[in-house]
């Protein structure tokens, strides 16, 4: 266990910011993190994963607890599937990479996606189709107060677009792994995205592997979102808004074409990327804060930019989707 007062954070968040951290605790194992949830009362800890969908403006005043605790097991497997344990502190892609070389089915198109895994049933990630609720079978996390261990099976997670039941406000638990079931053969591609069939013909494969499937989405993501270890980003900064369909038709009488996805009968859902790139901020930037030059969708920090510099881009590009179009964008990332 690692505890250090004043730490830096800047390393620990994908943004970069560099704010300060009143105590810093970083466990390995379930003991570990039971020892600080013993000896720290609840509302004085602040749980840090990955630091992938976070933006900080000020520094903690708290006790920054970091789970670092790693494992992958194979807990049941038959021919057709497998069920596996992943720890909350393995990094996302690594264990999508390690899915992948063992021909394990369904996380293909999450390929990428910035993060570690206890973080990723919070948000219910999501790319190309595919969403994190797809295929993970339940999740363990222990009670900040009682510390108990309670075991959430799918449905009880309430997951919804980028939403779970753990992303409310004084949510108590604290993930600790995540249980994923996945397929050993006939895997159900999801290649529907035009972007992904686009990929895959530019690299001429008829019959797409999952791991054909994974380099795609990953050549699609690596061309038009910036690598955070290179420029501060934590991906996608906003939802894809999903409004009436007489919303869309108001948009269609300014636009010839406009990008959306049907929902249900009487809703759509329309890239936010899309819609800020037409108040024209694709590309905008203020000091070291900006507006991604290539995906719209992306806030950026190209050095030494401030959180709080970085949300008031974010409030720039909320305002003017609103003037522009009368919607109101919802930030995917939290902000502290």
């Amino acid at each position: 266990m690692k505890l250090v007062n004043h730490f830096s954070l800047q390393s620990y968040n994908t943004f970069g910011i560099d704010v300060k951290a009143k105590q810093f605790i970083s466990v390995k194992t379930e003991e570990e993190l039971l020892k600080v949830l013993k000896q720290t009362y609840a509302s004085e800890l602040f749980v840090l994963g990955g630091g992938s969908n976070m933006l900080l403006t000020e520094d903690i005043q708290k006790t920054v607890l970091h789970l670092d605790i790693k494992g992958v097991e194979v807990v049941e497997e038959n021919s057709k599937e497998v069920i596996l344990k992943v720890s909350a502190g393995e990094n996302w892609h690594d264990f999508v990479v390690f899915c992948i070389e063992r021909d394990y089915g369904g996380l293909e198109n999450l390929s990428l996606i910035p993060g570690n895994v206890g973080t990723s049933p919070i948000q219910n990630i999501g790319a190309y189709g595919v969403e994190l609720k797809d295929v993970m079978l339940s999740c363990e996390a222990y009670h900040r107060q009682t510390l108990t261990k309670k075991i959430f099976s799918n449905k009880e997670c309430k997951f919804g677009y980028r939403d779970s039941i753990f992303k409310k406000i004084n949510n108590p638990y604290i993930i600790t792994s995540v249980n994923f079931r996945l397929t050993k053969k006939k895997h159900q591609l999801n290649i529907d995205y035009g972007s992904i069939q686009a990929e895959l013909k530019k690299m001429q494969i008829t019959f797409p592997t999952i791991e054909d499937v994974s380099k795609a989405v990953i050549a699609i993501r690596q061309s038009k979102l910036p690598d955070p270890r290179k420029i501060g980003n934590s991906g996608s900064f906003f939802k894809n808004p999903i409004v009436p369909n007489a919303v869309l038709e108001k948009i269609q009488k300014e636009f010839d074409v406009v990008p959306f996805f049907k929902i249900n009968e009487d809703s759509i859902k329309i890239p936010a990327g899309w819609l800020i790139e037409k108040t024209g901020l694709k590309g905008y930037r203020n000091g070291d804060a900006g507006v991604h030059k290539k995906q719209a969708l992306v806030l950026v920090n190209y050095g030494q930019a401030t959180g709080k510099e970085i949300k008031s881009v974010a409030e720039l590009v909320q305002l003017k989707v609103k003037e522009k179009f009368d919607i109101q964008l919802e930030t995917e990332v939290n902000i502290f």
